[in-house]
């Protein structure tokens, strides 16, 4: 079936919460929410193939490792499998004194008391509590009154109570959801919230946890927004409760809705890593946290090895993380486009030279190496890419800085390679393309120097005298000039015919320190107007300079045309 043509004859825009005086568009995120992962539930139910007990405790001790206070663990009343993976993690003493754990019932009562002897031995637990509140679960699902479902809500709650009663060595804690917050009457559920508040009776010292989920994400996130503000100005008891936030991506603005529902008054985000959940997934916990983290906040979760965490999450979930999601993502820090790469490469020059700690690098809203990754991947090459990218991976790889004019000469070749292979460059590529180009392998030069020494005149002129290898057969040359460099063109001239000038001139270390090694550049021109670059390297800076000269008489002598590559 196409799609309507008037999608308004089935479809109609979620209406707007009546709050002119909305204060969160003012205000901002200055400090990090309580988190709740709920992977081990939420997500777990959301996979082809659920987590077996390996599987859950590898997933449980990395949400410990990464600072995780509050984690849901499981629906106890689902089946055996659940229940004897909760029951364990309590009495293998598995849960570290400063973790909660959580588990998920419905409003009835034997999933309740289930759920409480999953929990025989805590520390403290949370007993999260939950019935759907909607006009649309009310009337077409349960096709119960207002009443009727308010009091499934009420009569759980009691049981809560009674059940935590029974069992006083555990800490216990209450959440109560209103499933499907997001469509319901804002009236109606704070008027079930109200009435299981008191049923527990929660206090500030001892608060009762409403969870407002957006069961399934309806509207634009600042609706959520409002419609969490409205709840907390309308709550009575507010000081008793924490506001939690649970939001799904079925419009794709989870994380928004959860970062404006902060702004609005809610003190918890709930969600998963990477954002696993059913339908298109829940929250993700990792882009709120560093989304804080970008704005100075420590969001209280470590994401220093982001590379382990992945690695955690997709084989346990058996799902990939997207290379394009925040943060995470393989291809996140990472630029293909020629004039992103020159920016990047030019912030981290600059940041070189600056004593200020502030990050400013262009395209990268975070230092990747906070989460553990290298600077070497952030800049890739293919045929989409400019200059600038090649040029940093041969810095960071290699430590050259090739003058601008190179990189524009190299460029091309680079270019030329990346569409022949039709597939990204790696680094080993591009240093191969480099070495070809400007004839630093052995097998493609014809001029190649085997020795030299330099004297000087009687009229004060340099004199260059070495041995040359000239298409596999050494030649002992000589050549005169004012410097070195101007006597081995002498040289190249006198003997072999080459005639150029030098018309650009550079040289710099290779690392530090008395062992470091010494690369030049040298831009060559010759008389029929053709003109290029050769590159030497050697131990010493000098003799780097004559190699670079050889390596310019090489491509000099192709005469018109493209070298190799």
């Amino acid at each position: 079936m196409p799609m309507l043509r008037d999608p308004s004859t089935k479809y109609r825009p979620f209406p707007q919460v009546d709050l002119p005086d909305r204060q969160w568009p003012s205000r901002t995120i200055s400090a990090p929410p309580r988190w709740l992962s709920t992977d081990l539930r939420d997500g777990n139910q959301s996979i082809i193939d659920p987590m077996d007990r390996a599987k859950k405790t590898r997933f449980f001790d990395l949400l410990v490792e990464l600072g995780v206070k509050e984690i849901e663990v499981g629906f106890p009343a689902a089946g055996e499998t659940e229940f004897g993976f909760i029951n364990w993690l309590v009495n293998a003493d598995k849960v570290p004194d400063d973790v909660v754990v959580q588990v998920l019932t419905q409003s009835r009562e034997d999933l309740i008391k289930r759920s409480f002897e999953s929990l025989e031995g805590a520390h403290s637990a949370i007993v999260h509590l939950y019935n759907a509140v909607s006009p649309a679960w009310r009337e077409i699902v349960f096709r119960m009154s207002r009443e009727e479902v308010k009091a499934i809500a009420v009569k759980g709650a009691q049981l809560l109570v009674d059940e935590a009663a029974k069992r006083p060595g555990t800490k216990w804690h209450f959440q109560y959801s209103p499933e499907t917050f997001s469509t319901a009457e804002l009236d109606f559920s704070l008027e079930v919230c109200e009435a299981v508040m008191q049923a527990v009776g929660p206090t500030k010292d001892w608060p009762i946890i409403l969870n407002l989920p957006a069961t399934v994400e309806a509207a634009t996130p600042n609706i959520y927004a409002d419609q969490i503000e409205y709840f907390c100005r309308n709550l009575p008891n507010r000081q008793a409760a924490v506001i939690s936030l649970h939001t799904h991506n079925d419009r794709g603005t989870g994380v928004a809705a959860a970062e404006l529902g902060l702004m609005a008054g809610a003190d918890r985000v709930e969600g998963c890593m990477f954002g696993n959940g059913e339908r298109t997934g829940n929250c993700c916990l990792v882009t709120v946290a560093l989304n804080m983290y970008t704005q100075g906040i420590d969001p209280g979760l470590d994401f220093s090895d982001i590379d382990r965490v992945i690695e955690t999450v997709e084989y346990c979930n058996a799902l990939p993380v997207h290379p394009r999601h925040p943060y995470g993502g393989e291809l996140v820090f990472t630029a293909f486009s020629g004039s992103h790469q020159d920016a990047i490469k030019k912030g981290f020059e600059a940041r070189e030279g600056q004593n200020d700690e502030g990050w400013r690098v262009p395209y990268l809203p975070i230092d990747p190496a906070d989460l553990g990754r290298s600077y070497e991947a952030v800049i890739r090459v293919n045929s989409q890419s400019g200059k600038g990218g090649f040029a940093w991976v041969l810095q960071q790889d290699q430590g050259l800085k090739l003058p601008k004019r190179l990189q524009a000469d190299f460029s091309r070749h680079v270019q030329h390679l990346a569409d022949a292979l039709g597939r990204e460059l790696n680094a080993a590529d591009i240093w191969d393309c480099f070495r070809t180009t400007y004839y630093l392998q052995v097998e493609k030069r014809r001029f190649r120097l085997v020795d030299y020494e330099e004297s000087r005149g009687a009229d004060g002129t340099r004199i260059f005298t070495g041995t040359v290898e000239v298409d596999g057969v050494e030649q002992r040359v000589s050549g005169r000039g004012k410097g070195l460099i101007s006597s081995v063109l002498a040289t190249l001239r006198d003997s072999f015919g080459l005639d150029f000038e030098v018309a650009d001139y550079s040289e710099h270390a290779l690392g530090s320190g008395v062992d470091a090694n010494a690369v030049a550049y040298i831009e060559w021109v010759a008389p029929d107007g053709r003109s290029g670059w050769g590159v030497g390297m050697d131990e010493d800076v000098a003799s780097a300079g004559v190699r670079a000269l050889l390596s310019a008489a090489n491509a000099a002598s192709q005469g018109p045309g493209t070298p190799p590559y």
